[in-house]
């Protein structure tokens, strides 16, 4: 059979990629990276005058669109391979990350009477300005007695789709009440590639609540605000496609700006981490996908729903069809190391890793891994982005105990790492509540990739072998291989995504194995962070805090003292 390819669209926080790939084998054929040109929009709107509040995280649409054009032209040339043996595109994209758009599928943002109006961009996934709506749906959830339902994860998120929706109704409701539409970024995508008013299954299951047959009643909708009685028929409807299916195909208009042939096949977006599960090649239970970067996801695949203490699972086929997912996460990883090396760590140690040729970040990671666990004295939450398990509560912020006189910052570095770490045997923990033992990690992500030290303090701290994935864009190639299975077969792809992952993905022939000597001091200090995460997660301290700052952020204090 001639040789087929496939697209993987990757859509992440801070850039978007395309990943060319061999459909039969998943070589990468050619892969192209574009920066989005406004970044996280979270001071202000482009004007430069229109000002953010806290909490609140923006993208503008149109970086989607450049990066989606540039970034499929730039793989298929460089690649050199002709449009037709490309049989199919899929994307994964950060979720919940949604827009309001008008009868023309325009983003409301692009209107010129809009354009300084925040409520009338995108919302990205860190968009953590809608606690107070977040608040009133768990209160009215809570007393309802639905809650612990699968269809919530045990407490409904601020990331989620629903209290962005009722921030944008009660805080800019002429935006509200002009949007044709509210819809995730990936499926104004797809809608936009194809004509085809669908919504993805991996979308609405784990972002919108939708249970595998349809979304909240109206009654309960009206109870978390009147206003959004009628909000799936007027704002949500589209039929939902399943993962692994067709959403449509390739219409003329972006086959000439993407420069592929009309009539090929474009399959139902994923959330980008779930995509790095068959990415992985896991596709059965007793596997666990680690991605770590920004943030991080942890996924399973399980015989039988849960939900609780942050991790959904509640809809069958989430991400492998004929398995539950089970999945939660950390709100920050990669985004704590950053505000560290950033803000707290002294010039001195800049003109060190300069001198040696070294980033900050590298330095700072080798300073740290010459140390040993609990030498340090010090233990930290890893909570500076919020709490998704068990707390599931945005509201927490980090701590760190035990320093003094001679603490170091590589000292406070490699606790943060750790503090990572123990969020993540947490997560594993709660899997194995749930009657999913964990046997093998494989791990994927930039951070995976690039932080030996960091992958080995996992692997001791979680007393797991930890492979990493072959591939430097796993979410990608995951995406790839839904594009694989959106065309079929009979067109050269599968069937069925297991089939897909099967054959397409690989692992490093390096693994990280648990040094004995570390699995026992580290399971004594996790003990410990159990202990502090009990503590804190239970009392409102975090929230007295936060509330004393008026919600801002040091940077916003600190501008406001020099003014």
């Amino acid at each position: 059979m001639k040789q087929r390819y496939v697209i993987g669209l990757d859509f992440g926080t801070k850039s978007g990629r395309a990943l060319l790939v061999d459909a039969k084998t998943g070589e990468t054929a050619a892969q192209s990276v574009k920066d989005y040109a406004h970044g996280v929009m979270d001071r202000f709107l482009p004007d430069g005058k229109t000002a953010l509040g806290a909490g609140w995280a923006l993208q503008h649409p149109k970086d989607y669109l450049d990066t989606l054009e540039y970034t499929v032209r730039e793989a298929v040339s460089l690649a050199g391979i002709p449009a037709g043996d490309i049989i199919g595109l899929s994307i994964d994209f950060t979720a919940c990350t949604i827009l309001p758009i008008d009868a023309a599928r325009r983003p409301l943002c692009f209107l010129e009477k809009y354009k300084n109006r925040p409520h009338a961009y995108v919302k990205l996934w860190k968009h953590h300005a809608a606690l107070p709506q977040t608040s009133r749906i768990n209160e009215v959830l809570a007393e309802e007695g639905l809650i612990d339902l699968p269809l919530y994860g045990g407490k409904v998120s601020s990331e989620l789709f629903l209290p962005k929706v009722m921030q944008i109704l009660e805080e800019d409701p002429e935006i509200y009440h002009s949007a044709d539409a509210v819809l995730e970024a990936a499926d104004w995508l797809t809608l936009l590639l194809t004509g085809e008013n669908r919504r993805s299954f991996s979308m609405a299951s784990y972002k919108a609540m939708w249970d595998g047959e349809k979304y909240p009643s109206a009654r309960l909708l009206r109870a978390f605000n009147p206003g959004l009685e009628h909000v799936v028929e007027e704002k949500m409807a589209a039929e939902i496609v399943p993962l692994g299916s067709k959403i449509g195909e390739l219409n003329e208009e972006w086959a000439g700006r993407l420069g592929l042939l009309p009539g090929t096949a474009v399959g139902a977006s994923i959330i980008d981490a779930h995509a790095g599960l068959p990415g992985c090649g896991i596709t059965k239970p007793g596997q666990m996908m680690l991605i770590i970067g920004t943030s991080s996801v942890q996924a399973v695949l399980s015989e039988k729903p849960y939900s609780g203490k942050g991790v959904m699972g509640g809809v069958n086929g989430g991400i492998i069809d004929g398995y539950y997912a089970l999945e939660s996460g950390l709100a920050g990883v990669g985004d704590i190391f950053e505000w560290f090396v950033s803000n707290a760590v002294p010039e001195r140690y800049g003109a060190m890793a300069k001198a040696e040729g070294k980033s900050l970040f590298r330095f700072l990671g080798e300073a740290a891994a010459k140390g040993r666990p609990g030498k340090s004295g010090l233990l930290a939450l890893d909570w500076w982005n919020g709490n998704k398990t068990p707390f599931v509560d945005a509201g927490l912020s980090g701590v760190l105990v035990g320093c003094t006189m001679a603490t170091r910052p590589e000292d406070i570095y490699r606790a943060l790492v750790e503090a990572t770490g123990f969020g993540t045997r947490m997560i594993m923990d709660t899997f194995a509540e749930a009657g999913v033992e964990i046997d093998e990690i494989r791990a994927c992500g930039g951070i995976a990739e690039k932080d030996p030290a960091l992958m080995q303090i996992y692997a001791d701290i979680t007393n797991r072998e930890i492979k990493v994935s072959a591939s430097g864009q796993t979410a990608a190639l995951g995406a790839a291989m839904y594009a694989a299975t959106a065309a079929g077969a009979e067109r050269g792809g599968y069937s069925r995504i297991a089939g897909a992952a099967a054959a397409m993905s690989r692992t490093r022939d390096r693994a990280f194995t648990p040094n004995p000597d570390n699995v026992a001091p580290y399971s004594a200090l996790y003990s410990h962070y159990r202990e502090l995460s009990a503590y804190f997660g239970a009392n409102g301290i975090m929230k007295e805090l936060k509330a004393l700052s008026g919600g801002q952020g040091s940077a916003d204090l600190l501008t406001s003292r020099i003014n």
